[in-house]
């Protein structure tokens, strides 16, 4: 795929200098790009790599133009991040349109019930499967062998890859990227025990999912137990993670790969959490609470700021009574400076 600095221009907009014709074929890092391609330089401290990179055309932000002018066309915006993340969104959706030229919007091998309520510009992969009641939405790309199953809706321009199941009665938002292998609706871990065996719960809730939400691969978000599991928008999930039944996720908070949160746990709104990290069962996350990775967290935290902590594992009784120690390690430590002092 071929485009112009006009083409750039118009999509990214800022400001463009240089032959608004010149040609750029691919998007590149600074150490990687050649004379056709484009990359970007975000912060002062790479400003020495203008002259050492080869491609044709940075983006750069309004402190670095004059220096990038002087070697070839470049593009000036106030956030070369944000704006190289736009040009990807932007170049990977012109190539999926020139990948989708001239193919039939819904494969022969697809199955798709009569009830199905399908857009006429949806994209519906080889062998996928839309059950009864499925609503598929302008522009939502559904991939091959992934299944949409009873009364499920998918929004306006989602796009969902191979492999996914979005069980029934879910819903998912607008512009949302779901990567291989996600499950949305799987029953939650719900069982009463009883004589020595469990007996399961069946899990009659749903799962809702707001706009701009993006999940990585083989990630699970499972169905509530009677009302329904939430993760609002702008929400992104890397891959491998789980999220239990009753769960709910506020606004812009980003789970790194391999998190648990367990059922009916909050997660606040802008929160990080670290990989490996645990949410344990009916817990509060406030909003602007970031977990480090690898942290396991045991207590509602309703203060915003960074929070650590791994213990090591032990009988539970004796595990309690460290871990009530360790918490007033930072007091003791003061009372034997004191006394110290006083010797």
């Amino acid at each position: 795929m071929t485009v112009t600095l006009t083409q750039l221009h118009a999509a990214l907009g800022g400001v463009l200098h240089g032959d608004p014709q010149t040609r750029v074929c691919r998007v590149a890092s600074l150490e990687a790009a050649g004379p056709d391609d484009i990359s970007f330089i975000a912060h002062a401290r790479y400003a020495a790599q203008i002259d050492a990179t080869l491609a044709g055309t940075l983006i750069v932000p309004p402190h670095l133009v004059d220096k990038a002018k002087q070697r070839g066309a470049c593009l000036e915006v106030d956030d070369p991040y944000v704006t190289f993340a736009r040009l990807t969104q932007w170049w990977r959706a012109r190539e999926e349109a020139l990948d989708a030229d001239g193919e039939p919007r819904v494969h022969h091998t697809a199955s798709i019930h009569p009830t199905a309520s399908v857009a006429s510009d949806a994209w519906i992969g080889p062998f996928a499967v839309i059950e009864a009641g499925a609503v598929i939405q302008a522009r939502a790309r559904i991939g091959a062998h992934s299944v949409i199953e009873r009364c499920a809706q998918v929004g306006a321009a989602s796009r969902l890859a191979p492999r996914v199941v979005i069980g029934r009665d879910c819903q998912i938002g607008d512009r949302c990227v779901f990567h291989a292998g996600v499950v949305i609706g799987a029953d939650g871990f719900g069982f009463a025990p009883h004589q020595g065996e469990w007996v399961k719960i069946e899990q009659l809730g749903a799962v809702r999912i707001g706009h701009d939400v993006e999940i990585g691969a083989n990630s699970c978000v499972d169905r509530g137990a009677l009302e329904d599991t939430v993760i609002e928008d702008g929400v992104k999930l890397d891959n491998l993670i789980q999220i239990g039944h009753n769960v709910h996720i506020g606004p812009h908070t980003a789970l790194a790969g391999c998190v648990g949160v367990a059922g009916s746990a909050k997660i606040g709104a802008h929160c990080t959490i670290g990989g490996g990290a645990v949410v344990l069962g009916h817990l509060t996350l406030a909003d602007h609470v970031h977990i480090s990775a690898a942290s396991v967290v045991m207590r509602s935290i309703l203060q915003p700021g960074q929070y650590s902590g791994v213990f090591p594992i032990d009988d539970n009784k004796s595990w309690e009574k460290n871990a009530a120690t360790l918490r007033q390690l930072h007091r003791l430590r003061e009372r034997i400076k004191v006394l110290e002092n006083r010797s």
